[in-house]
């Protein structure tokens, strides 16, 4: 499946570079509900989550995409007010979990926290791909992996690319300075493989849409 990674142009040139990217941890993520989408009125569910929560933010992390990269909000929020890019990956089906938008928090399975670690594990997939409803337009699709496996450098973890993370385009934001021959020179060999443009803004609607005129980004 085709998703989309939202970043900063800076730290998207080194991802690009450096053939990586960064993995988000548990304590990482900029909604103060995100692992909260349990219904937490019972003292005994917000202890046992939290025990779990602790081991999970040590031991798991998730990559963070959405379905589509015309959305001017999404520009706004994660690239840095359309200055940054958009990397487009190709993913298995399998590897990705949508996230599900939800108007009230869900009710916990007790049992399955308290039981063996596969349900418990099961109950805590559930809970850290639910958000609140009014992020909806997001589309985002999670991927989350192992720590102990991933490379790690001064302090955070990264996932390499590969044919299961294959970047396959670059989508540079309109307000963004990146030459095309500074992109191109940080694809390098991958610069045949990987679909590159300029974003703008369409004339008609309210959506981000490809720079046709070449002339126009170089």
């Amino acid at each position: 499946m085709r998703v989309y990674h939202f970043v900063k142009l800076d730290f998207g040139l080194e991802d690009v570079r450096r053939r990586r990217l960064k993995i988000a941890t548990l304590n990482d993520v900029n909604d103060p509900f995100e692992l909260l989408g349990f219904s937490s009125a019972d003292a005994n569910v917000r202890k046992r989550f939290q025990l779990l929560k602790e081991k999970l933010t040590m031991s798991r992390g998730m990559l963070c995409f959405s379905r589509h990269w015309r959305n001017p909000v999404l520009w706004s929020h994660y690239a840095d007010g359309h200055r940054g890019m958009c990397l487009g990956f190709d993913l298995p089906d399998e590897f990705l979990v949508p996230v599900q938008y939800q108007a009230k928090r869900l009710e916990p399975n007790l049992a399955a926290l308290e039981g063996d670690e596969s349900s418990a594990a099961d109950e805590m997939r559930e809970v850290l791909s639910t958000k609140y409803s009014h992020w909806r337009y997001e589309n985002e699709l999670r991927c989350f992996v192992s720590l102990d496996e991933q490379d790690k450098q001064n302090g955070f973890y990264f996932l390499r690319f590969s044919q299961q993370l294959a970047l396959r385009e670059v989508i540079v934001g309109h307000s963004s300075t990146l030459s095309r021959p500074v992109l191109t020179d940080a694809l390098g060999e991958l610069a045949g493989e990987v679909s590159v443009c300029k974003a703008r803004l369409a004339f008609r609607s309210f959506k981000v849409v490809r720079q046709r005129n070449r002339k126009l980004w170089e």
